[in-house]
């Protein structure tokens, strides 16, 4: 059976999250398995990079399914675009692979994208897709806090009580903060880069250095709560809303590169 890899954006605002449930609630998953059961009538499972949660977004999802026929990746993309409407769910290309190719144990690495929007005045156009503080923050103090997470540590006060990763230890190669001006305000985008995440490790992560960016934490204090290894040390866990799945990396890369952001 040919395999396919396909590269999905939505917005995870309506969604359970990705992952498939078995009381029926929408999830990305079930309605990208719905388009292909239209197309194969073998009903494919499809398998994904990350297993994102309720409200959190995907401009660089990575899943793959084995077909019973062979498929044009071109034809397949628009046939699956056409069943997936009118959700918000697009697949941006469709690849064949080799069949060791799996999207989650196969990639090197996954990047995540926060957005952070400083400023009084409710977002409009962004209403769902950023978190919105009213106050502003100091992404200098923040950076400086961050600076602690990087590398290889145990993330216990970084992961949920309900992660089931084997494991609380991880490497984080990177946090990059960067302000971007918008009309009176500022968003900081916040994006960080490891070869696998904790779960909510990016939100408790952004979630502490919220509050570092606000004065209510020093930047040791990060240093301090990771140390502690102690889910009670951590800062609060921010809302879904603003974050996103931006990119999964592998040995060979099944689509074209993509500027970027």
């Amino acid at each position: 059976m040919p395999r396919y890899a396909f590269l999905v954006e939505y917005d995870g605002g309506p969604f359970c999250g990705w992952q498939r449930q078995a009381d029926g609630q929408v999830s990305v998953q079930g309605l990208l398995e719905a388009a292909l059961a239209r197309l194969d009538p073998a009903l494919p499972v499809v398998a994904a990079a990350g297993r994102t949660d309720a409200g959190v977004h995907a401009t660089g999802q990575v899943a793959h399914a084995d077909l019973s026929r062979d498929w044009d990746p071109f034809r397949l993309q628009g046939a699956l675009n056409h069943h997936l409407r009118p959700a918000p769910v697009a697949v941006l290309a469709v690849a064949l692979v080799d069949a060791e190719f799996h999207a989650r144990f196969s990639a090197l690495e996954r990047r995540y994208r926060f957005r952070l929007l400083c400023r009084r005045a409710p977002a409009t156009h962004d209403r769902g897709r950023v978190w919105q503080v009213s106050h502003p923050l100091n992404a200098g103090a923040m950076r400086a806090g961050a600076a602690h997470l990087i590398g290889l540590h145990d993330f216990t006060t970084f992961r949920a009580a309900m992660c089931q990763a084997k494991s609380p230890v991880k490497s984080l190669d990177e946090i990059r903060i960067t302000e971007v001006a918008v009309p009176m305000g500022t968003e900081l985008r916040i994006d960080l880069r490891a070869r696998s995440f904790l779960h909510n490790q990016v939100r408790s992560i952004v979630g502490t250095l919220e509050r570092v960016g606000a004065g209510a934490w020093a930047p040791d204090d990060v240093g301090r709560a990771l140390q502690a290894r102690d889910r009670a040390a951590c800062g609060p866990v921010c809302p879904p809303q603003g974050l996103y799945l931006t990119g999964v990396r592998y040995p060979q890369e099944p689509f074209p590169a993509a500027p970027a952001p």
